[in-house]
């Protein structure tokens, strides 16, 4: 049986879809197994055991086009998040086996439904994907954590980027698409303190948040020079050489926190209390802590009408850099503490 996976998003999104590979490889051990990834993001899963194929899309496809992406030798596809016009496609090829959540009024366009409401957040995100599989009439059991892989010349070549800094390594992450931030200044006293205490200091990011990151750093401050700026320079596996030769990353909740935990490298992640970012459906599963600020959960962000406004920023900097030494000197299974 040829399976395709699909779920063309984020970096994280898409690395808490992998245990559906894993899962499938093992109950289904002769399938070949495909995944259906958003150009950004597909690096990520380049070597990975348990697919066979990575396919990827770019959003600007004709219909067309993607109806003959899925006539491509495929048996059945399990839609791990229900993207409309993908469904519309699977549909229009005539896949024999559509999997989708049974919802939403397009899930007519499935042959196979599962009725589970996401919205209750009770679950972890990996726990809804892998339950995407009764659809096939499998029942994967417990869920393994995602894993991802590098090459040895990619680890090698991540090693020499860190030759030049202190051990241990800490990877500051500013930036993120989905979650809320804490401020680039916080960010900015961070590696200095963490420098003050011997740590060695990496920061990543995008262009785009290079840009930021320039933008709102104090200029009275320049950071030390052994501070490590990578932002902008990256490509997405050199990234993950980067976090996976590195001690602990701290970031929000955002895709170089799911990269750590897949490589066992500590976090130390920054949650703002909406209600849409609960950890309990997207905290890293690894090491470390997850850090979240003692106010009432928010259904969503109403800026600053809400008496809360500041909720990240009520994480000090003293805080956090406590958390970084304790998950780097004696990393322990993830936990989520309240401050």
């Amino acid at each position: 049986m040829n399976v395709l996976l699909v779920r063309p998003d984020g970096i994280g999104d898409e690395i808490l879809c992998l245990p559906v590979a894993s899962a499938l490889r093992r109950l289904l051990p002769e399938a070949r197994i495909a995944f259906l990834s958003s150009e950004y993001a597909a690096p990520l899963l380049a070597h990975h055991p348990d697919l066979d194929e990575v396919r990827t899309v770019t959003g600007r496809e004709s219909l067309g086009e993607l109806t003959s992406l899925f006539r491509r030798a495929v048996d059945a596809v399990v839609f791990l998040k229900p993207f409309k016009r993908l469904m519309w496609a699977a549909f229009l090829a005539r896949v024999p086996i559509r999997v989708a959540t049974g919802y939403r009024w397009y899930s007519l366009l499935a042959n196979r439904r599962v009725y589970e409401h996401r919205k209750d957040f009770s679950k972890h995100e990996t726990a809804y994907n892998v339950g995407m599989l009764a659809g096939l009439g499998l029942q994967p059991g417990t869920v393994s954590p995602p894993s991802l892989v590098i090459t040895e010349a990619e680890r090698v070549r991540g090693q020499e980027r860190l030759r030049s800094i202190l051990t241990p390594r800490v990877v500051l992450h500013p930036g993120g698409f989905a979650a809320r931030r804490w401020r680039v200044e916080h960010y900015h006293s961070l590696a200095q303190e963490l420098h003050r205490k011997g740590v060695g200091v990496v920061l990543t990011g995008s262009q785009a948040e290079a840009d930021m990151f320039k933008q709102q750093t104090p200029t009275a401050a320049p950071l030390p020079a052994p501070v490590l700026n990578l932002m902008g320079q990256l490509s997405v596996r050199e990234l993950m050489a980067v976090i996976a030769e590195s001690h602990a990353v701290v970031s929000g909740a955002t895709g170089p926190a799911h990269i750590a935990a897949a490589f066992s490298v500590p976090n130390v992640s920054l949650f703002d209390p909406r209600r849409n970012n609960l950890p309990t459906r997207w905290q890293p599963l690894g090491k470390g802590v997850v850090l979240r600020p003692e106010v009432p959960t928010c259904e969503k962000c109403i800026y600053e009408a809400c008496p809360y406004w500041d909720c990240l920023d009520r994480l000090t900097v003293d805080t956090v850099a406590q958390h970084v030494l304790q998950v780097v000197g004696a990393p322990s299974p993830l936990k989520v503490v309240h401050v």
